[in-house]
């Protein structure tokens, strides 16, 4: 379960998963940066935002620190988790380093 930037989408399966909708910013991004801490590198933290400015935010702040983040569309969402109706989904996977 690694990525790396020739590789395609996630894996099937997260090694872990978080959801923080209704977590106001700054701690949604806190938590997500001590969440992907607890994961090896390039494996896939998959992390539940609300949307607008925390999905905003948390995704660029995440990015910046060398992360790769990718949004999972609405359709893809729904074929693996019906329980995401409110809000954004991201995978992260964790940065070597």
């Amino acid at each position: 379960m690694t990525c790396s930037p020739a590789s395609g989408s996630p894996p099937a399966e997260p090694t872990l998963r978080l959801d923080l909708r209704g977590t106001p910013c700054p701690l949604n991004f806190i938590r997500s940066r001590l969440a992907l801490e607890t994961i090896a590198a390039g494996e896939w933290l998959q992390l539940d935002l609300d949307t607008g400015e925390p999905e905003l935010m948390v995704a660029e702040g995440l990015r910046q620190e060398g992360h790769r983040v990718e949004r999972i569309s609405r359709e893809a969402e729904h074929a693996q988790d019906a329980d995401v109706q409110q809000g954004v989904r991201f995978w992260i996977c964790r940065h070597g380093g």
